[in-house]
């Protein structure tokens, strides 16, 4: 399997990280330069993982003990990365803006859309955020608009690293409904070196603000719990994240190490049927 290794852009960027507060780096990320390819993950075995119901807690780096995801908190603010595709910085064929793409209001991520024809594989995921508004006891937030994004079973982000620069699957667009939820088909990423498998989101206040980074009022990043990983990773196409895992955790992840309490989905179902992952995101309005 072909191994993409990091660029010096990448690495300059890892350090980056490390040494900037989680909650500063939002402010240059958005400013940096187009990014290179990530580390990718490779092919694996075929490998049904047995059936998990796992809830979400701080983790520290070893399985998460039972909890809750509901808090009426503001999750944390997070970089958006270095490929967040929102119009903010630009790839290869000039400014990456998934937002502005026709079609990209969906709620299955896992093809991409406006003339591009990839479909990303991998272990079937839901993805659930409940939307609250920390400012009114955590009701729901009907209306609230999340644009999500994550790396695809290779480690690969669509629209920016080689061999899909030209796709842009796993990104998306969803409009809370009545009870606050936002609800994307997808599939579990990959774990690429040095990061915790992650998704990204941004919150915009409404659908009609959400074709403009401008607009957002928060940018996170959730994880999953790690007592479910090593049955997803025994599937198809999913080797190198079972190496890339074996050398990092949450507390040495360089965006979650510095608490996550908020940030880890509950997980409920197998790598060969899919998996439901249900969080709790607070913003304040």
């Amino acid at each position: 399997m072909e191994h993409h290794d990091h660029s010096l852009a990448q690495d300059m960027q890892t350090m980056l990280d490390m040494t900037i507060s989680r909650r500063q780096s939002l402010r240059w990320m958005f400013a940096s330069a187009a990014a290179l390819p990530l580390a990718a993950c490779g092919g694996g075995d075929d490998a049904e993982g047995s059936t998990v119901t796992t809830t979400a807690a701080a983790d520290t780096g070893t399985t998460p003990a039972t909890g809750s995801s509901a808090s009426c908190a503001v999750i944390p603010d997070e970089t958006g990365g270095p490929y967040p595709g929102d119009g903010t910085n630009s790839s290869v064929g000039g400014v990456a803006n998934a937002l502005i793409l026709a079609g990209i209001v969906r709620p299955d991520i896992r093809a991409s859309i406006a003339g591009a024809s990839g479909v990303a594989a991998g272990v079937p995921l839901t993805i659930k955020l409940q939307m609250v508004n920390v400012k009114s006891s955590c009701a729901s937030l009907a209306g609230a608009t999340v644009y999500l994004w994550h790396c695809d079973r290779e480690g690969r982000y669509s629209m920016y690293t080689s061999g899909v620069t030209a796709e842009n699957y796993l990104r998306g667009v969803q409009e809370a409904d009545a009870s606050g939820m936002v609800i994307f088909t997808t599939i579990f990423p990959g774990c690429y070196a040095g990061r915790m498998p992650h998704v990204h989101f941004e919150v915009y206040p409404s659908l009609a603000k959400s074709t403009s980074a401008a607009n957002r009022i928060k940018t996170s990043q959730f994880g999953f719990p790690t007592s479910m990983l090593a049955d997803t990773y025994a599937a198809t196409g999913y080797s190198a994240s079972v190496r890339n895992l074996a050398n990092i955790s949450y507390a040495t992840d360089n965006v979650f190490s510095d608490g996550s309490a908020l940030q880890i989905a509950s997980v409920s179902g197998s790598a060969s049927l899919g998996y439901v992952a249900t969080l709790t995101v607070g913003v304040s309005l």
